[in-house]
């Protein structure tokens, strides 16, 4: 199952989440309840949308080096999550 980054415009926070290419999730609460984290302070309801990322469309096991490519220490990932780790 394909992973996919959204974002709450409201807190600045991105959350990675796994869903079907079918699903699209439309608001925070949604969001939360996918990812199992809690919602805080921000209002179910409130918008995130999802970002265009190419993150985990390969599988590593179809790669030569199956352990990917490290992360470079001098680049910085946004939110921590670079998708090569």
């Amino acid at each position: 199952m394909p992973t996919y980054d959204y974002l709450c415009r409201a807190t600045g926070r991105v959350v990675e989440v796994r869903h079907s290419i079918h699903d699209k999730l439309r608001c925070w609460g949604e969001l939360c309840a996918a990812s199992g984290i809690d919602t805080g302070d921000v209002a179910p309801d409130t918008p995130v949308e999802r970002l265009i990322s190419a993150g985990n469309v390969v599988n590593s096991s179809v790669l030569k080096n199956p352990e990917g490519p490290s992360c470079d220490a001098a680049v910085s990932c946004y939110g921590g999550v670079c998708g090569l780790n």
